[in-house]
């Protein structure tokens, strides 16, 4: 077999859809791209990835009561890797943005703290990300789209 277009196969039966743009998952593809590209704009200016975002302001949002979680309730709560979790968060440590420490019941687990400069940074960013959101989502129903999105994903609140 040579590698000229007409040696290559041709299109095949197996897919349910005549075009991608039928496939709900390739337009989810397409919309993530979209999305977060829009944030990483936004984000850049503020010096923040979009993963050093989502750990910040999550560590911030489970902070709120005065309990310190742990680096696995963080990538629990993101979504995240636990690995990629630690690396961030050491880069935001790093920056002034979070505090690392051990549990005092068992040194094995990490607590993290969002300083006043990081609390600074995520109140900045929390509204510069709802912003964007605002605006990439304008015209849907976010309701339901909160909710279909919801459903989708681990269900989780």
């Amino acid at each position: 077999m040579t590698d000229t277009p007409n040696d290559l196969p041709g299109p095949r039966a197996g897919s349910r859809y005549a075009t991608p743009w039928q496939s709900p998952g390739f337009l989810l593809w397409r919309a993530t791209l979209r999305w977060q590209r829009s944030l990483a704009a936004r984000l850049t200016p503020l010096g923040l990835t979009h993963a050093q975002f989502v750990l910040l302001a999550s560590t911030w949002w489970l902070g709120r009561d005065g309990q310190l979680p742990s680096q696995r309730e963080l990538a629990d709560q993101a979504g995240t890797d636990l690995m990629m979790t630690s690396q961030v968060v050491r880069t935001l440590e790093a920056r002034g943005y979070l505090l690392r420490g051990r549990d005092p019941a068992d040194a094995r687990v990490r607590r993290l703290a969002v300083t006043p400069a990081g609390e600074q940074l995520a109140f900045r960013a929390i509204g510069v990300v709802e912003a964007a959101d605002a605006a990439f989502f304008l015209g849907t129903d976010q309701s339901a789209m909160v909710e279909l999105l919801r459903r989708l994903g681990d269900g989780a609140r």
